[in-house]
């Protein structure tokens, strides 16, 4: 099941007796060890947590039947089942599968299992992985797909009762990225501002949504393509104030101008702009705004543009210059390059 199947399970207290979590999303997994926690039990001391890279899983299992001494149910956490694995890490001690499997087929009522797999996948060819999916709520706990984000704002947005326009949700991206952890403590700041049923427009989200480094990348590179050398050294300064490196600025710059270089190749080529977003691997909003820059330059300039940046990342490496100031050198050269 997906993950959003669970939660609403959980919240349901349709609690089942051996769950298993699995995927690198660490943002789902934490929700729903969270939502575990607030419906299935009745007394926080009886929640523990065992790690099987550490502790066999015998003696997880001899815990789990063991009767609670405070309240009438037990919830236990159980990180990193190696053996769900194709290839396992060797440890001091093996684990007894034939104990679990028994569990499995047959767990105690007043024992809630939860285990957490964080691997991408599980080896579905073994015996143990076929009897969690037969007898256990397996739910999948993988990152959001770069084109399902827009999908994952509207319904974290229903949650929070409210509605964000699409001019929002591209502000929201453009900071944020698929950040889900961020994007959900963004929509939390615009819910309380908008109210319930409220409407989270592109002015809200520009008004109260926490910028980036990246975002500010972003916001150089206009300057750049208009050739404001004042406002590009206006924005460098604000990122000074955070303490933000220049070569890591140079870095972020970089990807940029490549990225507007790359989809300017490609669209040359007739490629659209899904083709483009598969080819390229990267989220659909990041092409669309290069898409949207790559007219204003022309390849020559694009070329000319990356060989400043890379002349002036080995000028700050090597020495040879004050940081600041080769930063704003920079920006005068990438403004003035024709």
């Amino acid at each position: 099941m997906s993950y959003n199947e669970m939660r609403k399970k959980i919240k349901a207290k349709h609690i089942p007796a051996v769950s298993l979590l699995y995927g690198t999303e660490a943002y789902f997994i934490q929700n729903l060890q969270a939502l575990f926690l607030k419906h299935g039990i009745d007394d926080a001391a009886n929640a523990v947590t065992y790690d099987l890279e550490e502790t066999p899983i015998q003696e997880v299992i001899i815990d789990a039947e063991t009767y609670p001494f405070l309240g009438e149910n037990k919830l236990i956490f159980i990180h990193n089942p190696i053996f769900l694995k194709a290839k396992q890490d060797k440890l001091p001690f093996e684990h007894d599968v034939t104990m679990l499997e028994r569990y499995l087929e047959s767990p105690v009522d007043y024992s809630t299992i939860v285990f957490i797999a964080p691997y991408e996948k599980l080896d579905e060819r073994k015996k143990l992985t076929k009897l969690f999916r037969k007898t256990a709520a397996v739910a999948e706990c993988n990152p959001v797909k770069s084109e399902e984000v827009d999908r994952w704002i509207h319904g974290m947005a229903e949650q929070l009762h409210i509605t964000v326009e699409s001019a929002a949700i591209e502000v929201l991206l453009r900071e944020q990225t698929s950040n889900l952890q961020m994007l959900e403590n963004e929509l939390t700041k615009m819910a309380l501002y908008v109210g319930e049923n409220g409407a989270v427009t592109k002015e809200v989200a520009e008004e109260l949504v926490s910028h980036t480094t990246n975002s500010s990348s972003l916001r150089l590179v206009d300057a750049v393509m208009e050739r404001k050398l004042h406002q590009a050294v206006a924005i460098y300064k604000d990122l000074e104030k955070l303490k933000e490196e220049p070569i890591a600025l140079i870095g972020l710059l970089a990807y940029q101008f490549r990225m507007i270089l790359r989809v300017k190749l490609l669209k040359a080529k007739g490629y659209s702009q899904g083709q483009i977003q598969k080819n390229l691997s990267v989220h659909p909003y990041v092409v669309k705004v290069a898409l949207s820059r790559e007219s204003q330059f022309t390849i020559p300039r694009l070329h000319k543009i990356i060989d400043n940046l890379a002349n002036a990342d080995a000028v700050m490496k090597q020495g040879k210059m004050e940081k600041g100031l080769a930063f704003e050198l920079l920006l005068h050269e990438m403004v003035t390059a024709s």
